[in-house]
């Protein structure tokens, strides 16, 4: 069942109405995408995760690999049980980027540097 139509007749509607006439921005140009760097395939998946609030799962693994690696550089005697997770985090890491092959595009990594810097890594 094609909406197209059902859609475009409701667009019209509001048009004529003046429902669109006093929105924020108007006449100005729309604000660039942040994902845009992201590659097409990616890019709603990541969109998603953003409006609930959730990290990609290679960018939660970063965090995580941060916040061990800062906490073991405060600490005089490192537990080694926090070395062991730190070295299988970026195991885990590694293998998620190589599995969806982001070192190879460099639309990811001109994304993965504007998160770096977002999350101070």
């Amino acid at each position: 069942m094609d909406f197209g139509h059902l859609i475009e007749e409701k667009i019209k509607k509001s048009i004529e109405q003046g429902d669109f006439d006093n929105l924020p921005g108007k006449g100005k140009p729309l604000p660039k995408d942040e994902l845009s760097y992201v590659p097409s395939e990616l890019r709603n998946s990541y969109r998603i995760l953003k409006n609930a609030n959730m990290l990609p799962e290679e960018m939660q693994l970063k965090k995580e690999i941060v916040q061990l690696e800062e906490l073991l550089e405060q600490q005089e005697n490192p537990d080694p049980t926090k070395r062991k997770a730190l070295t299988e985090k970026k195991i885990r890491y590694n293998m998620l980027m190589e599995k969806r092959k982001m070192q190879n595009s460099a639309a990811y990594r001109q994304y993965g540097g504007t998160i770096s810097k977002k999350f101070g890594f």
